[in-house]
């Protein structure tokens, strides 16, 4: 018997799937516990539709990061920072920070985007990348200077 699995089965496979399994285990378990429905054609016919508008909507997704990432490539971001008499930086400049300043520029940017191996703790200019997919990285500027 097929079935369209509502959640993942161990062993069987994963959820929105189209599995065949004997009758015996589709009647009395899969279907009786709610972790599966039979496959008929309307519902087989609405579970394709559903798959191809989740794609469609994810690639739409992806368009749109690399669009992002695209306009925000090569942009230099400012941040000022309170310093002693000698120039020495009281605190540091965290990745939190940085996508604050990134999202004042009319960007939308999360912390966990950008990479910092660790706080900035000098002045100066510094590269920074942000992650919007594994292959798509933007490379930006991040000038620390004294605040006044």
């Amino acid at each position: 018997m097929k079935v369209i699995l509502l959640k993942d089965v161990k062993g069987t496979g994963k959820a929105r799937e189209i599995v065949e399994v004997s009758d015996g285990y589709a009647r009395n378990c899969l279907i009786k516990k709610g972790l599966a429905e039979e496959a008929t054609a309307v519902k087989v016919n609405s579970l394709n539709i559903k798959k191809n508008s989740e794609d469609f909507h994810k690639q739409e997704e992806i368009k749109a990061l690399r669009a992002e990432s695209a306009r925000l490539r090569g942009k230099t971001v400012t941040l000022s920072i309170k310093c002693g008499e000698n120039g020495k930086m009281f605190g540091s400049v965290t990745a939190k920070e940085i996508a604050d300043a990134i999202n004042a520029q009319g960007f939308n940017v999360d912390k966990k985007k950008v990479l910092l191996d660790a706080p900035i703790k000098t002045l100066g200019s510094y590269t920074v990348e942000v992650k919007f997919l594994s292959d798509e990285i933007a490379k930006i500027t991040v000038q620390v200077v004294p605040q006044n």
